[in-house]
């Protein structure tokens, strides 16, 4: 095979400044004969034949991709689904049980603390009642004494008041004691002649019969009583005077 200049080259004869030298025709049939041995090899279209190599290489990786979810379909079929769902439902009746027994439990420890604070609030009521009576009879108590101990004074005034002797500073001083008395404590004095004779008010020193009562009186008293509110301190002590 001969070598084929180009129709745009100048005659191979002539040659100057700024153009190219003529191909060699020895090189030019070496080419030409590499050229042949490749187009044998490939086949009169290798553009074509490399199209078909390149469709015939994806070819198993689409037949690979669609054999894929068919193993995986095969692979999640009906029986593995049993299999798995069969342990998910057993774990959730037991986490459901467990729950169940929890909320029983909390359920019961509510129950009794609630128990527990009522029974504490009943008791705190019970002290603070049993509190307030304790005082009120405290308080009672208290009065109570101080008027006894001052019942001797009292019947010291009274004998003055009886003699005449309660003149003066000390006759202002009785009667702002005996004012007293009265009014913050409570003290009410009793026992006077001609009452009937009552023997949980008065206590009888003396007796004598008289035509002028009709039942026993009181015809001395010796001693007043005295009484806080409906307690009697001390009695009257006093003479009675019976039917004849």
């Amino acid at each position: 095979m001969t070598g084929q200049s180009d129709p745009g080259q100048s005659d191979p004869g002539q040659s100057g400044p700024g153009q190219d030298r003529p191909l060699d025709p020895a090189l030019a049939d070496a080419v030409e004969s590499a050229f042949d041995g490749v187009r044998d090899e490939l086949g009169e279209d290798p553009q074509a034949d490399l199209e078909a190599g390149a469709a015939g290489s994806e070819e198993p990786d689409s037949s690979a991709a669609s054999a894929a979810p068919d193993s995986a379909s095969d692979s999640d079929g009906p029986e593995q689904d049993d299999s798995v769902q069969e342990p998910a439902e057993d774990g959730q009746a037991c986490e459901l049980e467990r729950v169940r027994a929890e909320v029983a439990r909390l359920t019961d420890e509510l129950a009794r603390a609630r128990a527990d604070q009522y029974n504490l609030q009943q008791e705190y009521q019970g002290f603070v009642r049993r509190s307030r009576e304790g005082a009120a009879g405290h308080r009672e108590a208290g009065r109570a004494a101080v008027v006894e101990a001052l019942i001797p004074v009292l019947d010291e005034i009274e004998l003055a008041r009886q003699h005449g002797d309660l003149t003066g500073t000390f006759a202002t001083t009785a009667g702002k004691l005996e004012t007293i008395l009265a009014d913050k404590f409570g003290l009410v004095r009793f026992g006077e002649v001609g009452e009937p004779f009552d023997p949980t008010l008065h206590e009888a020193l003396m007796a004598t019969e008289s035509d002028e009562v009709d039942e026993p009186s009181i015809a001395l008293v010796l001693q007043p009583g005295y009484r806080l509110g409906e307690k009697v301190v001390r009695a009257a002590r006093v003479q009675v005077a019976n039917p004849a």
